[in-house]
Parts: structure tokens; sequence; C-alpha cells
């Protein structure tokens, strides 16, 4: 019997090993090809300097300040489950430790800034990153759980980036990160966790606040070929939507518990009230 204990414990140190191990090279290739990839969307052609810092804090109307700060707890959880799975069974460690794996990818990214000519590290951004990290540690640690959740949102367009790609981007990938006019941020708030609800109420039902702008750098008067470029209107936008908390769904397949997972920062495109100071407020059916 003592045998078959042992023999027992050995497989399951093993099998920990080898998830630990492929935890620890899957964020290696992950986040060497991110690097990779905001070398050549961001810094390919930017000219190095000596380090030093920048106040963006006005800038693009903090929305960059949200999206630094929702990337930060996006990867926080990721690598939260990534150290549960590999065999980290406290939540409190994992929790913490995913935490600080989130704030330090995108630290080493402030950084980097920091060395380039066009941009420079922000204390705003490192200020932002740790509140994403924070917030995803501490409701980890006292709920064991996420009942507010940080997403995204993103709408494919060229409406401002046209004319000024520089900035804004000249393709998907560079739009993706850079063109905050085309993305949304949200505050997601899951129900069932936060306020008393019937049993038969949906679990993974969430209450979602956005925030997002228009008009963004699109400050220069003319496009690169010298046009007059239209009347362009800088403002801010809120919003308030429904939307899901993915991982409450409930679902036998593990498939789908780890899409699940891989998308709970997005928000789902649903019916949206919107506020501005230009058309006040917005009805819209399905909010992309």
């Amino acid at each position: 019997m003592s045998n078959i204990k042992a023999q027992a414990s050995h497989t399951n140190k093993d099998s920990v090993n080898l998830r630990l191990k492929t935890m620890v090279a899957v964020t290696g290739i992950v986040y060497g090809g991110s690097l990779c990839y905001f070398y050549f969307v961001w810094y390919k052609n930017e000219s190095i300097s000596s380090f030093h810092w920048l106040n963006d804090n006005t800038s693009w109307l903090q929305m960059d300040k949200i999206g630094h700060a929702t990337t930060v707890y996006t990867f926080s959880e990721y690598s939260y489950h990534a150290l549960r799975w590999s065999g980290l069974n406290n939540n409190n460690k994992a929790a913490l430790y995913g935490s600080l794996v989130g704030l330090g990818s995108m630290t080493t990214v402030e950084i980097i800034d920091g060395f380039y000519s066009k941009w420079g590290a922000s204390w705003g951004d490192l200020l932002a990153n740790t509140f994403g990290a924070v917030l995803f540690a501490t409701q980890q640690i006292l709920w064991k759980e996420q009942r507010l959740r940080l997403k995204f949102l993103y709408t494919p367009t060229d409406k401002y980036a046209r004319y000024n790609p520089d900035i804004l981007g000249n393709s998907f990938p560079q739009r993706l990160i850079s063109d905050y006019n085309s993305q949304t941020y949200w505050l997601s708030l899951n129900i069932s966790s936060l306020f008393p609800v019937n049993d038969k109420f949906p679990k993974w039902l969430n209450l979602a606040f956005g925030y997002g702008g228009r008009g963004l750098d699109t400050s220069i008067h003319y496009d690169r070929d010298g046009n007059v470029l239209p009347g362009i209107v800088r403002t801010r936008e809120f919003y308030f939507s429904l939307d899901v908390d993915w991982q409450k769904i409930p679902t036998h397949s593990k498939f789908l518990k780890t899409l699940f997972k891989v998308i709970s920062f997005v928000k789902l495109p649903f019916l949206t009230l919107e506020y501005n100071n230009v058309e006040k407020f917005v009805f819209h059916p399905v909010y992309f």
C-alpha cells in the first residue's frame, strides 16, 4: 500500500512539474511574441534616446490610462489561472504572484518607452498599471472571484485614423492599440455577486459602465496630402449597458470553460445608452 501511495505521489509531482514547465515556456513565448509585436507596431522606425520621463496625463482624454489598467488587470487574471493550473493551489499566493506578473509585463513596456524619443516613461501609466493589478488581487483574495471586471470593446473603423495614420495607425494591428477613437473600456459588475437577488436570477448577467472618446489626436488641420480636414469634435462618451460574466456561464465543456477565461475581458455587444456633449443621449440597439 505504501508503495502505491509513493508512486501516486511521484506521478502527481511529475504532472505538476510538467505543467509548471509548460506554463513557463508558454508564458515566455507569449511575452516574447508580444514584445516583437510591439516592436514592429511601435518602435521599429523610431529613434532611441536616453531614458526620460513624459507627463502625458492630459492626453487622449485619459483613455490610454484606462487601457493600461485594463491590460494589467487582464494579464493578472491570465497569470493567476496559469499558476493555479500549474499546481499552485493557494488562492492568495496565486492572486498575488499573478498580479505581480501582470504588473511586471506592462512595466517592462513602460521602461522601453522611456528609451525612445517619441515617447517616454509615464508615471501616470505606472499608476494605472498598479491599479489594474491591485483591483484583480484584492478581489481574488477577499472574494475568491472577480465581481467587478475591467473590459474592452473595439470597433474596427478608419473614421479618424485615416486623417492621422502616423499616430492612430495605418493597419488593423496598429489601430487596435493606438486608435482610442475606436476603443471603449468598461467596468462590468456582476449583479448576483453584488446585490441580493432571487436564486433563479442569471448569475452571469452584469451591468456595465463604459467610457470612450472621439476626435482624439486629430487636432491637425491637414491630412498628409494637404487636404483640409472636416470639422472634428473632441468629446468624452459615457455608456450604460448590460453584459455577461463569461466565466459564470454554466457549462460542462472544458473547451468552453477555457474559452470563457480567455475572452473574459471582452465586453459583449449589447443594447447601450450613450451620453456625450454633442448629441447628448444616444440609444444603440446593439453597440459594437
